[in-house]
């Protein structure tokens, strides 16, 4: 379903797109502080209101824009929401293992997870798409490979944290690319279907007396209040810029995130660093300079 409004996308950086997207990713650079202090909300609790909360700012956002009607469409066609409905699955268990993460000590399985997460991308396109790999791209995941190995040695079991974020965030991204709607009106409709399940958990706690919300202190409901402005702003400013920008450019930045993540877990929240990490992370990095190399290349040619 084409947007039969959408002015054409230029292939083309633009200040504004730049500062969209750096917006973005500092947002979620710093998103760790934030689930920290949700750290002693259960999860699940966090999420649902991460969900609760996006609908208003995602749907605002549409009527300002005047961008209701293929949201409309979208709402009757069985396949669509079928599509929908696997996207915000995927997204949910993204956010949950995420947040989890944080209030468990594990930022650093985090950023890992979001540092793999490019590679795996250009893994999932050589084995669904049949996208061709450079040789470049193919040393870089064998870097990745060696990392995990290691550190599946060291911890003696699969680093899940990391690997189940950049496995839920690489497939949400490969089917949400084909989902054929905005991406503003898409992740409007994700939350809208995860709002459902997400009601009927948070009149749950409510009703059986474990809700944080208006419940306990003043901070944990205006903290929950919260989670629906700094789940979906950043998204929403993402969306807007990476239309500006691109994909090279974008591939790029998305470092930004999780480098901001490994070093708010290791200088502010003390995470140990390790012997097994101090050598994956760098394995990983490498590999990304690897991955980054051509895309640098093919920008400064053009």
């Amino acid at each position: 379903m084409a947007d039969p409004v959408a002015p054409a996308i230029k292939n083309e950086d633009s200040a504004r797109g730049f500062a969209f997207a750096l917006t973005a990713y500092v947002i979620w650079g710093f998103l760790p502080l934030f689930m920290k202090a949700v750290a002693h909300i259960p999860p699940t609790e966090v999420i649902a209101h991460r969900v609760i909360w996006s609908v208003p700012i995602a749907a605002a956002v549409l009527l300002v824009l005047r961008r209701t009607d293929d949201l409309k469409i979208a709402l009757r066609s069985p396949r669509i929401m079928l599509m929908a409905a696997l996207t915000a699955t995927l997204i949910s268990i993204n956010w949950g293992l995420y947040v989890w993460a944080i209030g468990a000590g594990r930022a650093l399985d985090t950023a890992l997870g979001y540092f793999i997460n490019p590679l795996f991308s250009i893994f999932l396109g050589a084995v669904l798409l049949k996208e061709k790999l450079k040789p470049a791209q193919i040393a870089a995941i064998a870097l990745v490979a060696i990392a995990v190995t290691i550190l599946t040695v060291e911890a003696g079991t699969l680093p899940w944290v990391s690997l189940g974020l950049t496995v839920t965030w690489g497939f949400y991204a490969f089917f949400r690319k084909t989902l054929p709607i905005g991406p503003n009106q898409g992740f409007l409709l994700e939350v809208l279907l995860l709002s459902i399940p997400s009601l009927a958990y948070i009149g749950y706690l409510g009703l059986s007396g474990q809700s944080h919300f208006f419940a306990t202190s003043s901070t944990d409901t205006l903290l929950l209040l919260s989670s629906g402005v700094v789940t979906a702003c950043p998204l929403i400013i993402y969306a807007n810029g990476a239309k500006l920008l691109r994909l090279s450019t974008i591939g790029i930045m998305q470092y930004i995130a999780p480098t901001m993540i490994f070093l708010i877990a290791v200088f502010l929240f003390k995470e140990p660093l390790g012997t097994a990490r101090a050598i994956a992370f760098p394995l990983i990095w490498v590999a990304l300079v690897l991955y980054s190399l051509p895309m640098i290349r093919d920008y400064r040619r053009r």
